[in-house]
């Protein structure tokens, strides 16, 4: 995600914070400072918002390490001001495997709050209706119940929120995986809009999280029915035949010409019949910047390539891109180089797929 900065890795994921973060902690350090008026005040308050959000990270690993029981990687975590986002590569295919890893989040936070509520009794303090506010009431008590309302709240049916993919998980038990995304959505955007009234009423942070839900579910929706449009389809359905290649001892003024011959932006590299790696348009300014157009194609190239054979799937390239930084994939066959693919090829290939269906429904 742009401007998110990298600030640490736990279990091999890395977490990152956004700028819009710092944004908050500035805005919420002015808010204790003039409810305080104190250093104190705001460096109790800040340190209380930070903790909170520690449970959030938490949160979001409860998913990760979950959906790693079934397989499947967490690219990185996301601190933003309405919460975390944990990047799964793919949420699981089995509908019961989805419930658990949507469960884990909110469950992690209750039993926080659970660990807090029996440090609470140890030290002999009791909860009342006053921890609720965040600039009162005892600190481990309000952190206690802020836990409580995260699990809650995340539990809303709203999709793309764990609740609501727990009710998609449930509704694809009984129906197509496309159809019962659609329903959850709706019903998603349906609580978004209520979410922004609200917000409009009372507090305009639940316009935020009104903007979020609304274009996280249709987001979802649209994903869940470009994967049904690509089942079945294969690689060498989509994939580019007629593209120029690039040797790893050429120069880049090789790759200047092609790029102003042509449309293409991306370069397989080759070294010999072997593809080593890709050099794509901002490679090549760099390369022009730095060293000069006389400068070699391999001192520039992006060496993570990926290749697939063109009778896969098509569905399973799009998750490729979706869960890499990869501009292109190499398309072989019995490893021999026979085209290359990008998300250009796919969105081509579903707009004639929309055209030919249409002529047929007229």
């Amino acid at each position: 995600m742009k401007w998110s900065w990298k600030i640490a890795r736990i279990a091999g994921i890395d977490i990152y914070v956004h700028a819009t973060f710092f944004i908050l902690i500035v805005w919420l350090s002015l808010i204790y400072w003039k409810a305080g008026g104190t250093l104190l005040a705001v460096f109790s308050g800040v340190g209380f918002i930070l903790l909170l959000f520690t449970s959030v990270v938490l949160h979001e690993f409860g998913h990760a390490l979950t959906a790693r029981r079934f397989g499947i990687r967490t690219r990185n975590i996301t601190l933003l001001p309405i919460g975390g986002v944990a990047l799964l590569e793919k949420m699981p295919d089995d509908p019961r495997e989805e419930i658990i890893v949507a469960l884990a989040g909110p469950a992690v936070n209750l039993v926080i709050a659970l660990l807090l509520f029996i440090v609470s009794g140890v030290n002999g303090a009791f909860i009342s209706a006053e921890p609720l506010a965040l600039a009162d009431g005892g600190f481990l008590q309000r952190l206690m119940l802020m836990n409580i309302f995260l699990a809650l709240f995340n539990l809303i049916p709203a999709f793309p929120m764990d609740g609501g993919r727990i009710l998609r998980a449930i509704l694809a038990i009984r129906m197509d995986h496309v159809r019962a995304t659609q329903v959850a959505a709706s019903i998603g955007q349906s609580i978004a809009l209520m979410f922004g009234f609200l917000g409009v009423l009372y507090n305009p942070f639940l316009i935020f999280i009104a903007l979020f839900v609304w274009i996280g579910a249709a987001a979802e929706a649209q994903n869940a029915t470009l994967k049904s449009n690509l089942s079945g389809v294969k690689v060498g359905d989509a994939m580019q035949t007629n593209y120029e290649i690039l040797d790893s001892d050429e120069p880049l003024s090789r790759a200047v010409d092609l790029t102003l011959s042509g449309t293409q932006k991306d370069f397989p590299v080759l070294s010999g019949q072997k593809v080593i790696g890709v050099l794509g348009q901002s490679e090549l300014l760099m390369g022009l910047s730095h060293k000069g157009k006389h400068s070699l194609t391999s001192e520039f190239m992006q060496r993570d390539v990926q290749s697939v054979e063109s009778t896969e799937s098509l569905q399973l390239v799009l998750e490729r891109f979706q869960n890499s930084d990869c501009k292109i994939i190499a398309v072989t066959e019995s490893g021999s180089l026979v085209g290359i693919i990008d998300l250009e090829n796919i969105i081509e290939l579903l707009k004639i797929q929309s055209a030919m269906h249409e002529r047929i429904r007229k």
